[in-house]
């Protein structure tokens, strides 16, 4: 590998943690890549995006960025970094400037993930009104989140979910990446957390390279050999 090789950096998306990319990680480490995977607060878009592109600016070189689910929507204000080379968006909210999540959503028919939120409250330190939590519930959240993953890991990781509050829905994305950074896009055809049909819009409107993986929404779980192929494609177009 060169010094022009890229850092994968992996951003992890809403109900999920670093751990989703733990069949990923090996994948691309025996191809001798840089790997970066941090942990997102899951607080706010912009907030969020700001952590994720301080973590891009201390990597020294060129960044291929990749986002799972509303880590999607993250790369998409975090990806404008000068040294991010590449975007892959994997199951992902590809949002255009000016967009929240929810408005995105708010465009198609709404996936099983609707009805099984769980909305908990939580302290804001300096504010004297709470935040709101927002989980899958622990019963449904093998078959909406992770239906193709070994039950075993889908039952753990339905209790170890990292909350995304609430008011990261209604933000807008003040910027997108993907309309100066190469991108590709990867729907997960069976997902029941994100409608297909929000992946395949926000690709197609970006012009992204799109692949289709009969999966659910923890793609980087059930088809951690695809996800790879995926990011390769992305590293290499950098890397010539």
């Amino acid at each position: 590998m060169t010094d022009s090789t890229p850092t994968v950096v992996l951003v992890h998306g809403a109900f999920a943690d670093a751990s989703s990319f733990a069949r990923v990680v090996p994948e691309l480490l025996a191809d001798g890549l840089k790997v970066l995977v941090p942990a997102v607060p899951n607080r706010s878009l912009t907030g969020d995006a700001a952590y994720i592109a301080s973590v891009v600016r201390a990597v020294p070189g060129p960044v291929v960025l990749v986002g799972h689910s509303y880590g999607g929507a993250v790369i998409t204000v975090a990806g404008v970094e000068d040294n991010v080379k590449a975007l892959v968006f994997l199951a992902g909210y590809a949002l255009e400037e000016g967009e929240s999540l929810g408005e995105l959503q708010g465009r198609f028919p709404d996936s099983d993930l609707a009805s099984a939120l769980v909305y908990t409250p939580f302290p804001v330190e300096g504010s004297d009104e709470p935040g709101t939590d927002v989980t899958v519930e622990i019963d449904k959240f093998p078959a909406i989140f992770a239906a193709d993953v070994d039950p075993d890991l889908a039952r753990v990781l339905a209790v170890s979910q990292r909350p995304l509050a609430g008011a990261a829905f209604a933000e807008a994305a003040p910027v997108a990446a993907w309309k100066t950074k190469p991108s590709w896009g990867l729907v997960s055809t069976s997902d029941h957390t994100i409608n297909p049909d929000v992946e395949r819009f926000g690709y197609e409107r970006a012009g992204m390279t799109t692949t289709e993986v009969d999966s659910s929404h923890l793609v980087m779980l059930a088809h951690p050999k695809k996800v790879a192929d995926l990011i390769r494609e992305a590293v290499r177009s950098v890397s010539a």
